[in-house]
C-alpha cells in the first residue's frame, strides 16, 4: 500500500455547545490539517496521486471552512464542531473528490500545535 501525505491550513471560529468551560464561548483557531491518502497502484509516472492534485482537492474542502463560524455551517448544525468532527468532515468531503483508485486513509486536524484529532478509515472498508 502506498501513502501520500499533504499538509494545509485554514482559520475558523467555533463554539462548543453545552461545553462546561471557556470553549463554549466563540473562539478561533489557525487549524493545521494533515491528509493521508492510500492506494495499491501507481500511475505510469510512478505516482499514487500528484501532490498538486491532492493539495488542490484539500484546498477546495478547506475553503468551505476557512474564515467561517463553523457552527453556522449545515454540517455542524446537529453535531458540535469539535476537532474530532472537523477531522471527519474533511475526511468525508475529501473522499468524494478523489479518483476511485485513491482512498483517504486519515485526516488529522490540529486546532493548536499540541492538540489535534485523527479520523481514520475503517480498516474493513479498505480492501
Amino acid at each position: 500500500m502506498y501513502e501520500v501525505i499533504v499538509e494545509s491550513r485554514f482559520s475558523a471560529a467555533h463554539s462548543l455547545r453545552e461545553y462546561d468551560g471557556n470553549c463554549e464561548r466563540l473562539h478561533g483557531h489557525n487549524w493545521r490539517v494533515e491528509a493521508t491518502v492510500a492506494g495499491r497502484e501507481l500511475d505510469d509516472l510512478g505516482m499514487l496521486i500528484d501532490f498538486r492534485q491532492l493539495k488542490k482537492h484539500v484546498a477546495e474542502v478547506l475553503d468551505e471552512l476557512d474564515h467561517r463560524h463553523l457552527n453556522d455551517l449545515p454540517a455542524f448544525s446537529a453535531v458540535n464542531p469539535t476537532t474530532e468532527n472537523v477531522a471527519r468532515y474533511i475526511f468525508d468531503c475529501l473522499s468524494k473528490r478523489l479518483p476511485e483508485s485513491v482512498r483517504v486513509r486519515s485526516v488529522v486536524a490540529w486546532e493548536t500545535p499540541g492538540s489535534g484529532a485523527r479520523y481514520t478509515a475503517d480498516a474493513s472498508s479498505e480492501g
